[in-house]
């Protein structure tokens, strides 16, 4: 019997929607790994100084503030396309864009001329972050409430595998034919998106947006999502969870290198422990993440994650105790990375069932990035000065009480009944079961 409800949580990783959003995650990939791995990679072989090669980093702030433009997605309408649906139709463009900037990316020659590279990569990080807000609004939106857990598992998935191809596949074919030909090369991992796009179609569950004066419709696209999110009961209670609850977990992650290289671990046992078991333990997180979605729901395997995320911190302070130990830099590390995969699932299925099936794309870009914000600022400023002042041990101890906050904030909203008075319609059964008809219908 036991056995059965196993079988049952992992029947839905094999159904359609998952199956489209694993594809999603391997093109969302694309732009962000051009930008990051691969741009470094040839920045440096070029000679290009390490300053400036690090300054590059700023470019994938797009990702940070997609929100400001995500409104143009949620109700602007392409012409001619729009007959293939609001979704549909942005997909196809912005996968084409998203190409283009990456070809020009390749075809721009840093040593000739850096400023011209740099204007390229924001072109494609822009790009990038605009085909982030159309994947994500579609995924969500294919996803029925059930499926998000799963979903959210396969699109990592998708993402963890989509990055490590490209990523490999550009250098070999660099190394063969040139940058130039890689970036064109590269442009293939947009195809995913765009086949699941006219395999799946638009969703059945996206209410489009419609309005009698273009005036009208202009505030409304802009103003309505977060007007609907801010209406709700307790929204200044969620966003503070949204903002809160990743705080320890990434004032954490930010040492770990600095930590493994003061116990003396060689390049070759980060390799092994840090990035091999790490990987594994993450995928297995990922896939336990969606089987206890599934089974236990939404808030009670919310609430067991964000626990697993704080617990996992302490893992840490045990090995900046015990010194240079394998073992222990495993296990920590096994630990830190099945938790995580574990949260990435709950956590992004939970914001992604707070999102109002309307605005879609532009509150989920609004929910992402004010998760991430808020410890990116943090860690960035003050995870060193922390570590300087209160050793390790204490720093890890310190990151496992500031995570505690999130944790306890969540269990009261699920207690009190905020999670479901405040859910928006993606995250409720029945929601948008019907097609809405398309433009010119």
């Amino acid at each position: 019997m036991a056995s059965g409800r196993w079988v049952d949580g992992v029947r839905p990783y094999v159904e359609r929607a998952p199956l489209a959003a694993l594809a999603l995650g391997v093109s969302s990939a694309f732009p962000l790994t051009m930008i990051n791995a691969t741009l470094s990679s040839r920045l440096a072989e070029a000679g290009i100084e390490k300053k400036s090669v690090t300054a590059f980093a700023l470019v994938i702030l797009a990702y940070n503030f997609k929100w400001l433009w995500a409104w143009i997605v949620e109700g602007v309408k392409i012409p001619v396309l729009h007959h293939l649906g609001q979704r549909v139709s942005w997909l196809f463009v912005v996968a084409a864009l998203v190409c283009v900037a990456a070809v020009g990316l390749g075809l721009s020659d840093p040593t000739v001329s850096l400023a011209q590279t740099a204007l390229a990569a924001i072109a494609l990080g822009v790009a990038g972050a605009t085909f982030d807000i159309v994947i994500d609004a579609y995924r969500i939106e294919l996803l029925e409430p059930r499926q998000l857990g799963v979903g959210a598992g396969m699109s990592q998935y998708g993402w963890r595998i989509g990055s490590a191809l490209v990523a490999s596949l550009s250098l070999v074919v660099a190394t063969r034919a040139g940058w130039s030909v890689a970036y064109m090369v590269s442009c293939a991992f947009a195809l995913p998106a765009v086949l699941t796009a006219i395999i799946m179609g638009e969703p059945a569950r996206h209410h489009e947006i419609t309005a009698k004066r273009s005036t009208e419709g202009l505030v409304r696209a802009v103003v309505g999502p977060f007007a609907e999110f801010f209406r709700r009961q307790g929204a200044g209670i969620i966003l503070l969870f949204i903002l809160v609850h990743k705080i320890g977990d990434t004032l954490a992650n930010l040492t770990f290198r600095l930590l493994f290289n003061d116990l003396g671990f060689s390049k070759d046992e980060i390799a092994l422990y840090d990035v091999g078991v790490g990987f594994w333990a993450l995928l297995i997180g990922v896939f336990v993440g969606g089987v206890i979605y599934a089974r236990l729901g939404m808030k009670r395997s919310v609430i067991i994650s964000l626990i697993l995320m704080a617990v996992s911190n302490l893992s840490f302070a045990g090995l900046a105790a015990l010194g240079h130990s394998n073992w222990g830099m495993a296990g920590a590390i096994g630990f830190e990375n099945f938790s995580s995969g574990i949260g990435g699932v709950t956590v992004v299925a939970y914001f992604s069932a707070l999102t109002d099936l309307r605005f879609t794309a532009a509150q989920y870009a609004l929910i992402s990035a004010a998760a991430s914000i808020v410890g990116r600022i943090l860690s960035g400023t003050t995870a060193g000065a922390l570590v300087e002042r209160f050793g390790y041990v204490d720093f890890y101890l310190l990151t496992t009480v500031v995570a505690l906050p999130g944790v306890v904030l969540f269990w009261w909203m699920a207690r009190s009944g905020l999670v479901d008075r405040s859910m928006g319609s993606a995250g409720v059964e029945g929601e948008g079961d019907a097609r809405t008809a398309s433009a010119g219908q």
